[in-house]
């Protein structure tokens, strides 16, 4: 792979770049299967031209690519997460694959049929008695595959006492299976292992719950396939530079087939609403704004302990900077893309995220902070809309 725009075209030098009045560099990872490895290009493209992020969030896919990086140190996290994905895409599909998307679809329904009989390596393996000829209350009961081998090459790949102590802000997202209810695990007020990591990523009924403490969790994704609200909820007052990592496109054209239909179905239901979220955030920076203005009209005289303390919070309204990335899908590429887990499609993904972020790297003037009043600001490489 090429290496990235030079740093001093970038305005880059030193360890950790930011722009001017940023306070967070922010890496939010949207689940999707094998689709992840699109992540790990994103990154290899940041780590090369030293933009470290200090918040990274997950689910599913994106939580263990998250652990990756959050769980070693940054001479160590492109190795890891290169290990990772070859060690679940090793499996060789065939030995020659003519070219043509025909051929490329007819290899990639091979692989997903492959992935779906004979499990990952290192991710996941079929159960023997399925759930269909287990009894209830059996542990094959509730799930399809068992992903005992996938915490073993988090054991083997991620430093989770490094994860709990460093400076990164690290969370994942999960759902309570018994309440429906959608919670974040957080370095930051409990200790992370690999239940947590496994946790966001037990999508049913494909992979079993997991047990955390008394309660059982599935896959984050089931309620918000991207931890982006999170982060704009989180009302600290510091100015973001968010790099948005979306595996699936809510923009697509229409199915001509019902295969087309299955895949469009699935980028409907996980795609992030990046549109709706940052329009509810400017909705609210505004009306905090308009807020702000009445009470500095009002004589201080006037204003309560709770008024004051609620002055100075609107004082420090954040400013963010959105830059999202989304995985173009190819064209011989169908609904079972998320689970088609062949050596060739991975380093396709691989360089997509690549290759996309270099070129968003490019945008000098993209990589800014709103000026104060601001709000929030989202850029996209594909459609170079600015918002």
């Amino acid at each position: 792979m090429d290496a990235v725009t030079p740093k001093h075209l970038l305005g880059i030098s030193g360890a950790g770049w930011r722009p001017p009045r940023c306070r967070r560099v922010a890496l939010v990872l949207q689940g999707g299967g094998a689709l992840g490895a699109y992540q790990a290009g994103v990154y290899q493209a940041l780590h090369e031209a030293d933009v470290q992020p200090d918040w990274i969030s997950g689910v599913s896919i994106g939580a263990i690519n998250a652990a990756l990086i959050a769980g070693n140190p940054p001479e160590l996290r492109m190795e890891r997460l290169a290990a990772f994905w070859d060690s679940v895409t090793a499996r060789r599909v065939w030995a020659f694959t003519p070219d043509g998307d025909m051929f490329r679809q007819m290899r990639n329904a091979a692989s997903s049929m492959m992935s779906a009989v004979l499990g990952q390596p290192g991710f996941f393996n079929p159960r023997f008695p399925g759930p269909l000829f287990s009894a209830p209350g059996a542990e094959a009961a509730t799930s399809y595959y068992d992903t005992a081998p996938l915490r073993e090459t988090l054991c083997k790949l991620v430093d989770f006492e490094l994860l709990n102590s460093s400076d990164i802000h690290f969370s994942v997202g999960a759902v309570n299976v018994a309440t429906g209810n959608f919670v974040y695990f957080n370095n930051t007020n409990e200790k992370i292992g690999p239940e947590h990591i496994l946790a966001s990523g037990a999508l049913p009924p494909a992979f079993p719950s997991v047990k955390i403490g008394n309660e059982h969790y599935w896959d984050g994704g089931i309620v918000s396939n991207t931890p982006l609200q999170y982060l704009l909820d989180h009302e600290d007052g510091l100015n973001a530079l968010v790099f948005q990592v979306d595996l699936f496109n809510a923009r697509g054209s229409l199915p001509g087939d019902i295969s087309e239909v299955q895949a469009r179905l699935k980028d409907i239901l996980y795609s992030s609403r990046t549109r709706y979220n940052t329009d509810v955030f400017r909705r609210v920076h505004a009306w905090k704004a308009r807020l702000r203005e009445a009470f500095l009209k009002m004589p201080k005289e006037l204003m309560s302990d709770e008024d004051r303390r609620l002055f100075e919070e609107l004082e420090h309204q954040p400013e963010m900077t959105i830059l999202q990335l989304i995985y173009q899908q190819k064209e011989y590429e169908g609904h079972s893309k998320d689970f088609e887990f062949s050596g060739t499609s991975m380093r396709e993904h691989w360089e997509s995220g690549y290759e996309d972020t270099k070129r968003t790297l490019r945008h000098k003037d993209w990589m800014v902070i709103p000026p104060p009043g601001g709000g929030i600001v989202t850029h996209d490489v594909h459609n170079e809309f600015h918002r």
